[in-house]
């Protein structure tokens, strides 16, 4: 199992690793397998990359996000400017329902409520919005329709499950309470934990996962 110092110098070769990502703007504090992140970047797609580097390294357990967005002055947008962007990027993209969204805006924030048919465009929605110039971060509370029965959801997501090569779904225990799902037990990786939260969202009928998934690395033999 990888110390954490030993986690933290992957951590920072990964952020290095990145073209948009200036590593030497990103502080990396590791405990436990726990990894929280701070500084400024100038841009929330930066942000957005140092978080997905972090999770990407074998032995972390968590991120925890404490970096700031600031922008400069030739770059500030109005909440107003902002609000106009993002539904200007929602009618370019056909994977939103624009109708069904509703956006506001404040202090740089996007909030995100409403209600899709579909996890895909309740995701498509968030990225039409993060890359947007002037965007501090994003708030994404768009609520997913019921189009399946809640007794029927658990059965859909331990099929999903078995069909996954790439964890072993004997170690997670299911549990579903009418469109909740809670998931429980011991995955391999952060990454493990993390395909498992999307595949139970991509059930129909799924309104929130409880992820409660614990990682823990195999060990490593000579």
């Amino acid at each position: 199992m990888k110390t954490d110092v030993e986690i933290k110098d992957d951590v920072l070769d990964e952020l290095a690793w990145q073209q948009n990502v200036d590593e030497t703007q990103i502080g990396v504090i590791v405990e436990n397998g726990v990894v929280t992140l701070s500084g400024v970047v100038n841009n929330y797609s930066k942000k957005l990359a140092a978080e997905k580097a972090a999770k990407s390294v074998k032995g972390v357990k968590a991120v925890a996000l404490d970096i700031e967005v600031k922008y400069g002055n030739d770059f500030k947008k109005t909440d107003k400017e902002i609000a106009k962007a993002v539904v200007d990027a929602f009618e370019w993209n056909s994977s939103v329902p624009e109708d069904d969204i509703t956006i506001k805006v404040e202090n740089g924030w996007v909030y995100l409520t409403g209600e899709v048919q579909w996890l895909y465009q309740k995701n498509a929605a968030k990225k039409a919005v993060e890359k947007l110039l002037g965007v501090k971060g994003v708030s994404n509370s768009i609520s997913l329709k019921s189009s399946i029965k809640p007794s029927e959801v658990k059965e859909k997501i331990k099929r999903a499950f078995e069909r996954m090569a790439a964890f072993d779904a004997d170690g997670i225990i299911l549990e579903t309470h009418g469109n909740t799902v809670t998931l429980r037990g011991k995955v391999h990786s952060y990454k493990e934990k993390e395909d498992a939260e999307t595949a139970a969202y991509n059930a129909p009928g799924v309104y929130d996962v409880k992820n409660e998934l614990k990682v823990q690395y195999r060990a490593a033999y000579a």
